[in-house]
């Protein structure tokens, strides 16, 4: 009965000695494991603060303004259209084409963009010309005006589409802004959209939004008055010869 007391308590004490070792491992162990958690935790806190400043450095007062001015412009551009369009042409021939939002147009604007966050993050005293910012802001404001007044000068003979066919309404107009450019929603377009690059202090879509513009519009004009000729005759052929077309170096 001796033996087997001695040989229980022998168990037990061996029992009770693993218990209390891996009580002590599991001690040490968890202490471990709230040191890495604490340096972990640490470590999080001041990439956090550290991405913190970054982005408060990489969108500061710079590009806020700068970025916001190209938001506004945008929105004010597109939508002014359209509400001129319902004014001139009422709802039932408006259509969402009206905006002039096409896949191209998003897609450069995009990469401007694209331009814009790189730049900035890896050149920002780039962006801190703001004499080139203020005058790309100018020509911003400018290309609209001209471009407006060409709608509320023209009225229902302007439209976005090109006209193939004469209709009643479609008169040649040449008072107002249309005594000194031929096409001034294009010179008006041109410069604004050249302007918000400008603005953004963009120097590849600057330069690429002055080629891929002129490109498009010294097609379109030729196109457009092969058929204003068929329309006015030599009325159109005098006021060609007198007024400029608007785009640099188109006739």
């Amino acid at each position: 009965m001796n033996n087997i007391n001695a040989h229980i308590e022998s168990k037990l004490c061996f029992v009770m000695s693993l218990f209390l070792n891996g009580a002590r491992i599991n001690l040490q162990e968890m202490s471990f494991l709230k040191d890495i958690f604490i340096d972990s935790e640490a470590h999080f806190v001041v990439l956090i603060v550290q991405s913190s400043s970054t982005f408060s450095e990489l969108f500061g007062y710079t590009a806020c303004r700068q970025l916001l001015q190209m938001f506004i412009s945008i929105i004010f551009f597109h939508v002014s259209e359209y509400i001129l369009a319902l004014v001139f042409h009422g709802k039932s021939n408006v259509s969402f084409k009206s905006l002039l939002i096409s896949k191209h147009y998003v897609l450069a604007m995009f990469c401007s963009l694209i331009e814009y966050l790189i730049e900035i993050y890896f050149f920002p005293g780039l962006k801190e010309y703001w004499w080139i910012s203020n005058f790309g802001l100018a020509m911003v404001v400018l290309g609209e005006i001209i471009r407006k007044l060409a709608i509320v000068t023209a009225g229902q003979a302007f439209t976005h589409l090109i006209k193939v066919y004469h209709e009643e309404n479609h008169q040649l107009v040449t008072n107002g802004i249309y005594r000194f450019v031929r096409h001034p929603g294009y010179c008006g377009f041109f410069i604004w959209s050249v302007g918000t690059q400008i603005m953004l202090c963009n120097p590849v879509s600057t330069i690429a939004f002055t080629v891929v513009v002129w490109k498009f519009f010294s097609g379109r004009i030729p196109y457009e008055e092969f058929f204003l000729k068929q329309f006015f005759g030599s009325d159109y052929e005098d006021y060609m010869r007198k007024v400029p077309s608007g785009i640099p170096l188109v006739r």
